[in-house]
């Protein structure tokens, strides 16, 4: 048998997974496509008509490499938070911002603090470095400031991962009670604030942003509200010395030519944001009443999708998705304890919520042996 060469220790000790199963990947599996994707968060409305023009112009210029400063997109995102060019960083996505931070605040056996079921990519990236992830379980159906708090002392955790608005519950705290949250973190700590569904939660979730203090980095992307989830490109704002140290070790050509345009042209095009958030309101009221009408109860929430308690455990949840992807409907439920009673919807296009709710009833009743 012939000799491999050896992995990592850490790397070696990981288990063959991914965070996620696409819809892609589903449908290879079934042989066929969905008829409703409203399961990955992604924004069916896509991006500004603007964005797609100023795309399209571009197109012949894809031979170039891209701008491995991402200069214009920096100024745009420093210009539209009222900061600095030195205070932005760029990256493909939350994600791959996440595993930056991963790699520049936690050493193999460093515990790093997190919510019990939220954003399992976070999870991946610690991981991946060596990190020992510390859970803590949700209150109410939100993430637990004070608990977070107190597993940071407890446990000296030099990084801590907050997400707000929340994902998967699309629940959110106020500004205020975030600034308290920051305030009470030792100044050792540093802060990852994933506001990915910060453009479609009220102002008063999003705390001022303040570059002087050296332990939050704020991220965003356009992945969601700007309905460009398929370019991969978000940005991270801080205190100038954290985004230098970002420098050292982002992939400086990792984000393409094209979406360094299509997010300067995103951020320019705010009266088109502002239609697809008050789209966005429009269909959680369509998926909450949907959800009532069958019984079930709707969460409140400050993000693109709505989650749904479908009034049983885990296991009867499970069975509800499971019954809905069966049927061409393509959703996602939380796992964790306590979360996993719910099932997870996207708001889609209209014919997509008429799928989802002449689909429902079927569903339940397949969920609960009815057929």
């Amino acid at each position: 048998m012939r000799q491999r060469p050896p992995l990592t220790p850490i790397v070696g000790a990981l288990p063959t997974t991914v965070p996620f199963v696409g819809p892609e990947a589903q449908e290879r599996e079934r042989g066929r496509p969905f008829r409703a994707r409203i399961g990955a968060n992604e924004s069916s409305f896509g991006p500004s008509p603007r964005v797609i023009a100023r795309m399209e112009s571009v197109a012949r210029d894809q031979w170039m490499y891209c701008d491995p400063d991402n200069f214009d997109l920096k100024v745009a995102a420093a210009a539209h938070h009222g900061v600095d060019v030195e205070n932005v960083v760029v990256g493909e996505g939350i994600d791959g911002l996440l595993g930056l931070v991963a790699r520049m605040y936690v050493a193999p056996g460093d515990a790093v603090v997190t919510s019990l079921g939220a954003y399992p990519t976070f999870n991946f990236h610690i991981a991946g470095v060596g990190g020992r992830l510390v859970t803590v379980p949700y209150a109410d159906d939100k993430e637990d400031l004070d608990g977070l708090v107190a597993a940071v002392a407890r446990e000296k955790a030099p990084l801590v991962y907050l997400s707000n608005p929340d994902n998967p519950m699309g629940s959110w705290w106020e500004a205020p009670d975030v600034i308290r949250f920051i305030e009470a973190l030792p100044e050792t700590t540093m802060l990852v604030l994933d506001e990915a569904y910060g453009e479609l939660g009220p102002a008063s979730a999003l705390p001022p942003i303040d570059v002087a203090r050296p332990n939050v980095v704020r991220m965003r992307t356009f992945s969601k509200a700007y309905g460009l989830a398929g370019i991969r490109c978000g940005y991270a704002v801080a205190e100038r010395e954290v985004i230098r140290d970002f420098e050292k070790i982002r992939n400086h050509y990792g984000v393409s030519r094209m979406a360094q345009i299509a997010g300067v042209e995103a951020l320019a095009d705010q009266d088109y944001l502002n239609s697809v958030v008050a789209r966005v309101a429009a269909g959680r009221r369509r998926i909450a009443a949907i959800a009532e009408e069958n019984g079930l109860k709707p969460l409140p929430s400050a993000t693109n999708f709505v989650t749904i308690d479908c009034g049983r455990d885990g296991a009867f949840a499970l069975k509800v998705m499971q019954a809905l992807l069966s049927r061409d409907v393509f959703i996602r439920k939380p796992m964790a304890p306590r979360l996993d009673r719910c099932i997870r919807v996207s708001v889609g296009l209209d014919h997509e919520l008429d799928i989802f709710a002449e689909e429902l009833p079927a569903a339940l009743a397949a969920a609960r042996g009815g057929n």
